[in-house]
């Protein structure tokens, strides 16, 4: 790795000692982005988005019983508390605060949680528009060929509305791998958290947190790529 050192000793402000951090604290900080931060927004987002398929349904569909009305309100309720209070403030209350009712959660598990909760709530939003710009003659058109209300949904509606929400999601998504640099807070070693315990040793804060920036970057640069293949691909099905 000499000539790795060499090579950024080049740089201005780069010493051969830091250039060398930089080299060793490379890997950490990858890995902790590969075995936690990534696998993380995977599992939260997935999560995240059955919860937002699920209020969605529960807010469009329309209300004939008192039992859906009750269900309506509290994902009414749940939507409107988890967008109007921070994420990290909810990651405090599941990982600190179930503690003093006598429910603890490991790290991971409750950052999990905290961002399927959050990703639900926003998630839904995005959903419930995309199922709503939808125009009501594909309803029609389904119930014309003599499909009923949930066959027309499943079949026609659905498939349409996400793609039309693949864009906003994908960004939700990319947004979220960000986010995870949350969970160092409450003991998970994702990436972020990788790089600070390299700063306690070190003191090289300047140096370690920009190469921590800079990788984040790259992971974000190569989601933006697979989300601009995605919107491609899924654009060959659209009648021009």
């Amino acid at each position: 790795m000499t000539w790795l050192t060499d090579l950024l000793a080049i740089l201005p402000f780069m010493t051969p000692d830091r250039a060398e951090i930089v080299i060793n604290s490379f890997w950490p900080m990858l890995k902790g982005g590969i075995y936690y931060s990534i696998p993380l927004a995977l599992i939260s987002f997935a999560i995240g988005m059955c919860i937002a398929l699920f209020v969605a349904l529960i807010r469009i569909v329309p209300r004939t019983s008192l039992w859906h009305k009750i269900v309506y309100r509290l994902a009414r309720v749940y939507v409107s508390a988890i967008r109007g209070t921070p994420m990290l403030v909810q990651l405090f209350i599941i990982f600190y605060g179930l503690p003093n009712v006598g429910i603890k959660l490991d790290p991971f598990p409750s950052a999990i949680i905290a961002f399927s909760l959050n990703i639900g709530a926003y998630a839904s939003e995005t959903v419930r528009a995309s199922i709503l710009s939808i125009p009501k003659g594909q309803w029609e058109a389904g119930a014309t060929v003599g499909m009923t209300y949930l066959q027309t949904f499943r079949h026609v509606i659905l498939p349409q509305a996400l793609r039309v929400s693949v864009p906003p999601l994908s960004n939700t998504f990319i947004g979220l791998v960000k986010e995870t640099s949350l969970a160092s807070l409450v003991l998970v070693t994702e990436l972020f958290k990788q790089a600070q315990i390299i700063t306690a040793r070190n003191y090289e804060f300047m140096l370690v947190y920009t190469e921590a920036a800079i990788i984040y970057w790259g992971i974000c640069l190569f989601l933006s790529f697979l989300q601009g293949k995605i919107e491609t691909r899924l654009d060959r099905y659209v009648a021009k």
